[in-house]
């Protein structure tokens, strides 16, 4: 349901900014969008309430009135929260447009981190990175740099899945590797791992 509580707030956030933009009062925005997420609220009362009496037969009778009180339960609370929330409604708008404030502030901060956190990334880590490995393709796929790389993929010995660390459009079947020194010709390669499309656990790069 947390995907659903952000997706509302951001919408109740961007429908009051919406109407104030359009000169409506606050009060008035107020209003409007404690209709709608009151209205939200007893649609979803009355579905509840089409539940009443429609328990299993064969689960038996105790169970059919344990589910009625339940329907009627949750019906009353839905009821309840629909009335808390309208009555609540007052300086939402002026309320929202702080928060709205306070999530623009945070984000601008959360920028600043990712612009620290990936120049990090490429002064410390990538040149530490070995090329045609598995761990510089990491390090790239982190940067948003991966693109222009194979997606071959394979199996090694230890059950691991490896991708292809050499760039795309790289495979020529032909020129195969001279299998010394890790030179891998025309094939496929991530780490110490050397191979074709033709083994039964090999993705090739055209597939993907």
């Amino acid at each position: 349901m947390s995907q659903y509580q952000t997706a509302g707030t951001n919408a109740r956030l961007k429908v009051f900014a919406l109407l104030a933009a359009q000169g409506v009062p606050a009060a008035e925005a107020d209003e409007l969008v404690a209709a709608l997420e009151a209205g939200s609220v007893a649609g979803a009362q009355s579905q509840v309430v089409e539940l009443d009496g429609m328990a299993p037969r064969s689960r038996g009778p105790v169970f059919e009135d344990g589910w009625d009180a339940g329907v009627r339960s949750l019906s009353e609370a839905l009821v309840g929260i629909a009335d808390r929330d309208w009555s609540r409604r007052g300086g939402r708008a002026a309320g929202s447009a702080e928060l709205a404030v306070h999530l623009a502030d945070v984000r601008q901060r959360e920028r600043a981190d990712l612009v620290r956190l990936e120049q990090f990334v490429r002064t410390n880590m990538l040149p530490g990175t070995h090329p045609h490995t598995t761990a510089r393709r990491r390090v790239l796929e982190a940067l948003g740099e991966a693109g222009g790389l194979c997606t071959a993929q394979t199996v090694n010995g230890d059950g691991d899945v490896v991708i292809c660390t050499l760039d795309a459009g790289h495979y020529d079947p032909e020129n195969r590797p001279p299998f010394k020194g890790g030179e891998p010709g025309g094939w496929h390669k991530a780490d110490a791992s050397i191979w074709n499309d033709l083994g039964a656990a090999c993705i090739p790069h055209a597939a993907l």
